[in-house]
């Protein structure tokens, strides 16, 4: 990589919510864009941050695991990306110098999906299909502008929900397009169904431990999540 790259410009981190994007914005020489779950809404803006100093983008935040003994806050490096039929490689000098700064994360193939994966049924199902291990909403959309503009990309990506745990209604009826929680969606969906009070405990809880672990991964990579320290 030129000396260039090494002294200029910046790198774009690709989240679906607010707390992923603030976590990514710590890094030096970093901008995060948060999709909140509009996939085309998302590209928009990833198109918007391109200027001729971008350097790369990263596919930076939480994921849902798919095989059974990931734990969250299991960190997770991305070899590749799949969506549909398409394949998205990630950059291989990039994801090398993550997995050497994240000694304890894994390298693993990541599935693209268009909508949350709810339940552990679903999960199986996504695992069986595409072998993936984790699959999120945003690392197939910035692979395939990173490929459109011929930039680097990669992803970092920490479990939350374990494959055997389900996402309630009420955190999915919190999400803002913006990337936001909308407290009284959850609220008003609790006092529909107060039976799903224990396993959004869960989900937070374990929500709760990814962030840990993405701020743990980020203190460990230098500017641009990683991509400036490329030799």
């Amino acid at each position: 990589m030129s000396a260039e790259v090494q002294t200029s410009g910046y790198v774009i981190a690709v989240t679906g919510l607010q707390g992923e994007a603030r976590v990514a914005a710590r890094s030096p020489r970093t901008r995060a864009v948060v999709g909140g779950g509009d996939a085309a809404c998302l590209e928009r803006l990833i198109e918007q941050s391109i200027t001729n100093d971008c350097r790369g983008l990263i596919s930076f935040g939480m994921a849902g695991a798919l095989r059974r003994d990931l734990t969250p806050g299991a960190c997770l490096v991305g070899r590749e990306v799949t969506h549909g039929n398409g394949r998205y490689p990630s950059d291989e000098a990039w994801t090398a110098r993550l997995k050497s700064r994240l000694v304890r994360a894994e390298i693993v193939s990541f599935a693209g999906v268009d909508r949350p994966v709810v339940t552990p049924a679903q999960k199986r199902a996504l695992f069986a299909e595409t072998g993936a291990v984790a699959a999120d909403m945003e690392s197939h959309l910035a692979a395939r502008t990173a490929a459109k503009h011929n930039l680097p990309f990669a992803i970092l990506r920490v479990v939350a929900d374990p494959e055997e745990r389900g996402l309630p209604p009420a955190a999915l009826a919190g999400m803002r397009a913006d990337g936001t929680t909308d407290a009284g969606a959850v609220l008003r969906s609790l006092g529909r169904n107060p039976g799903q009070f224990l396993q959004l405990a869960r989900v937070a809880t374990d929500a709760c431990r990814a962030y840990v672990a993405l701020l743990r991964c980020y203190r460990r990579l230098g500017p641009g999540l990683g991509l400036f320290d490329l030799g």
